[in-house]
């Protein structure tokens, strides 16, 4: 007899994993998984409340958008679920510590981890299981990419090409059968082969009228000229600068140069170098990189400045999306400037974005007085916000509701379990009784699991502030919010800023200043409450993401 009600089933998740196409069609594909997880939570007397389904990505490290999310759902308390259900632990994690790195994470929020195929306790021997089975799968995994690497490597030693686009300037020829697999190489493709010339030419001498070029300015003869490239779009300087460094071009593309997982630069006594036709005389390469560490250009395009500046990194230009980033230059009078320009035409020139530049103090000053005088305004704030606090305010009465109902369960439950002792002790039932003993059993799970609501119920209502927020305290909150953006000296503080102004858009005539409903109200709250913490941050709430659910 199946002594697990509905009302007391526990929550679980599905993770479904598969790393490659390949897999997905001949080994566990998704809807098996989906299958077999479906009718493992169904004899558990599990509740499915939710499946997250990854397809296409590696367990070897954690940069996997579902399972993030999942992490971060199963973290967050109240847990939306009680039990996260794979298949395998290696469809979970690869990686001995990492998996048991986020076994602790969602164990310590409650929440269990479970395989289909390799069911175990909690008690010592099973632990001590998981993570033997835990080092074979991520022994399993490094050896089969060490293999691979390894064919990789001596494939592209013969000569042969491993794959991917081939650098701007050659393309792939199939070269020879090997039973079902065919080897391919790289030849000169005649129809990019001379811009890769002209950039050499350029970098080196010119194009006639002017003499040597740098790299932005290569990148603007070339847009100008409407010579595109190889995918019709236009040149930018990291372009230019990887053209005139690669040693391909001289018969020599260097394979696996770089780590997979985290991109750092390997030795290179495991670079594998691939014997390919030539397409820049070695004298004149030589040349080249000569010129290139003599100057020392500024050949990347400008990162994002951080520190001081206000906007960088949320800030972007209206006719092309690109990033507004800081420049600074010198005036007339020998002093210094700085101000925010579109990137694409720091990069590209007119050809790639008009957009415009904009003075850094102006913007800054700008976005700043937009805010305080205007969006944490009360009247403002009271119009933006209605909807949204009615609709909070109708969620808690709900919530309290439920947490009343649940402790009425609670106590009809107790009441029921006392009168079956009272029962026992006047010897009216016997205590070996089975059905009395399955009776009890069953009100005890059923107690527990409301008790287990009430709690999460509880925590929720305490989370979301379970006094909710009225309209009459957005006046405080105002004033609040409004005082946390200055700094004594003038200033703005900038994570005070970003909190109100998430997305920031430069136009030739308007600033849009962008962000959402839900956390423009977190970030009010939580400048009302850094005030009296000697105007700290709390950076886990200061944050209005880009829904654009309201345009402030």
């Amino acid at each position: 007899m199946n002594m697990q009600s509905p009302s007391i089933a526990q929550r679980a998740a599905l993770y479904l994993r598969v790393s490659t196409a390949r897999q997905a069609e001949h080994d566990i594909s998704i809807p098996d998984q989906r299958k077999q997880g479906e009718a493992y939570c169904a004899t558990r007397g599990y509740q499915l409340v939710e499946t997250f389904v990854e397809a296409g990505a590696t367990a070897t490290n954690d940069r996997r958008p579902e399972f993030q999310r999942m992490i971060e759902a199963g973290t967050t308390k109240p847990a939306p679920f009680d039990v996260v259900v794979v298949h395998s632990f290696s469809r979970f994690f690869r990686d001995h510590f990492e998996l048991e790195f986020y076994v602790r994470k969602l164990a310590k929020n409650g929440v269990k981890l479970v395989s289909i195929t390799q069911e175990m306790g909690d008690d010592p021997m099973h632990v001590m299981m998981r993570q033997i089975m835990a080092l074979f799968d991520e022994y399993q995994s490094k050896e089969n990419a060490k293999h691979v690497l390894r064919a990789m490597n001596e494939n592209a030693r013969q000569g042969f090409w491993n794959g991917a686009l081939p650098p701007i300037g050659y393309r792939i020829v199939a070269a020879e059968q090997r039973g079902s697999k065919t080897k391919k190489k790289l030849e000169i493709d005649p129809l990019h082969a001379d811009t890769v010339r002209l950039i050499y030419r350029l970098f080196l001498e010119g194009d006639g009228a002017k003499g040597p070029m740098g790299v932005k300015a290569i990148a603007t003869y070339l847009n100008e000229s409407r010579i595109f490239t190889r995918d019709g779009g236009r040149w930018g300087l990291a372009q230019i600068h990887a053209i005139l460094t690669r040693t391909t071009y001289i018969g020599e593309h260097r394979f696996n140069t770089r780590s997979h997982k985290n991109r750092e630069k390997k030795p290179e006594n495991e670079i594998a170098i691939m014997a390919v036709p030539p397409l820049i005389e070695r004298d004149t390469f030589d040349a080249v990189q000569a010129r290139l560490k003599s100057r020392n250009p500024m050949v990347v395009p400008a990162r994002v400045s951080s520190g001081p500046t206000l906007l960088t990194g949320i800030c972007f230009c209206a006719k092309c999306g690109g990033a507004m980033t800081l420049r600074t230059g010198k005036g007339s009078a020998g002093g210094m400037y700085r101000y925010y320009t579109c990137s694409t035409k720091a990069r590209q020139g007119k050809t790639g974005c008009e957009g415009r530049s904009i003075p850094m103090d102006k913007l800054d000053d700008l976005v700043a007085d937009h805010l305080e005088k205007r969006l944490l305004q009360p009247e403002r704030l009271a119009t933006i916000l209605s909807n949204l606090l009615d609709r909070r305010q109708e969620r808690i009465e709900r919530r309290r509701e439920h947490l009343a109902e649940l402790n009425r369960r609670i106590t009809e439950t107790d009441q029921r379990l006392n009168r079956l002792y009272d029962a026992i002790e006047a010897g009216v039932a016997a205590l070996d009784d089975a059905g009395l003993k399955e009776r009890i059993a069953n009100l005890k799970a059923i107690r527990n699991q409301a008790t287990a609501d009430a709690e999460r119920t509880q925590a929720t209502l305490d989370g979301s502030g379970s006094n909710g927020i009225t309209p009459t305290m957005i006046g405080t909150l105002s004033v609040a919010a409004r005082e946390s953006l200055r700094m004594e000296g003038g200033g703005y503080r900038r994570d005070h800023l970003r909190a109100f102004a998430q997305r920031i858009e430069v136009a030739d005539d308007e600033v849009r200043i962008m962000g959402s409903q839900s956390d423009l109200l977190q970030s009010l709250v939580a400048a009302s409450s850094v005030e009296s913490a000697a105007n700290g941050v709390r950076s886990s709430v200061l944050k209005w993401r880009a829904r654009h659910d309201s345009n402030v």
